[in-house]
């Protein structure tokens, strides 16, 4: 096998998370959709993600308007569903029908739906992200439902759409620990969902993702790439603090700056064939720090290790 070629099917995008354009409501505003999508371009990347719906035009000509004048591929959009609560799957459906729909008429037919649960609104999650234990998980019958309401949106997706849905494990959330993710992925389709792997999000919820990424490799079909700082996770512990005051301690810190092995986790991808897209992410909340500086050091990083 030729590594190298696949190494140039590998292409890197970043996100406006990035740029502290999150799905959460912190009452606090981040740089506009053209500041982000020219910083993505002008810092090296080919791809971005759609960020929370409204941060970008939400009418497909305008939004392909955008993103094409930066020379730009929109690859994939993030949506939060409370999956484990019955009464949120209709419209966690709606949703992602409309997102999807949104991309597909503004003519990425093959960017994904990236699910997750609707992190950061469990106040008990959130405020021990990174340090959770056994008791503060779901039930049989919430892991039932949140697995139905995955796939009822995955299927929803792909019959409505031709699109393909990955879910994202993430801190916060009710899968943010590699025993949850096992248990997510042993009550879903793998031909339906597939599987948003996150190396720094898996690190912070107690994995090792260079272990990760090989032991799920046949369920990925969506990449993000996040450093995670170890330092400020021994901090989190410590101190008690929330999931929202450990991004702001810089938890996720620039590539190579923390604990994740890229250059193994490259390795796995390019020997496994991997042909989908790295998105670059170092979540920051507004206002924090200089987003376009982080995001040409990682690129430079990655460029660095090959790609």
């Amino acid at each position: 096998m030729d590594t190298m070629s696949n190494m140039d099917t590998i292409k890197i995008a970043n996100a406006p998370c990035s740029w502290g354009a999150l799905e959460f409501d912190l009452g606090a505003a981040a740089p506009d959709h053209l500041q982000v999508l020219q910083e993505i371009r002008e810092t090296g990347y080919v791809g971005t993600e759609l960020g929370d719906w409204g941060f970008m035009p939400t009418e497909p000509a305008a939004l392909r308007a955008v993103v094409g004048r930066q020379g730009l591929d929109l690859i994939g959009a993030f949506v939060p569903v409370a999956l484990a609560e019955e009464a949120a799957h209709a419209e966690g459906i709606t949703s992602a029908l409309r997102v999807a729909g949104l991309l597909k008429d503004a003519g990425y037919p093959e960017a994904v739906i990236v699910l997750a649960d609707d992190n950061g609104t469990v106040a008990e999650r959130t405020s021990h992200a990174g340090r959770i234990s056994p008791n503060m998980g779901l039930d049989e019958a919430r892991w039932r439902a949140f697995a139905r309401g995955a796939m009822a949106v995955a299927k929803a997706v792909r019959d409505r759409h031709g699109m393909r849905t990955v879910f994202h494990h993430h801190c916060a959330g009710y899968v943010e620990t590699p025993e949850e993710l096992d248990k997510l992925l042993s009550l879903t389709d793998p031909e339906l969902l597939g599987l948003c792997f996150d190396t720094g999000h898996y690190a912070f919820g107690g994995g090792d993702p260079l272990a990760g990424i090989a032991k799920y490799r046949d369920r990925i079909w969506h990449v993000h790439f996040k450093d995670y700082d170890p330092q400020v996770g021994i901090q989190s512990r410590r101190k008690g603090w929330d999931y929202f005051e450990s991004v702001r301690q810089g938890v996720f810190c620039e590539l190579g700056k923390g604990s994740v092995d890229f250059a193994g986790v490259l390795e796995v991808l390019k020997n496994t064939d991997y042909q989908g897209w790295i998105v670059v992410e170092q979540d920051v909340l507004p206002g924090m720090g200089t987003p376009k500086v982080c995001a040409r050091n990682n690129r430079i990083y990655l460029e660095h290790l090959g790609i």
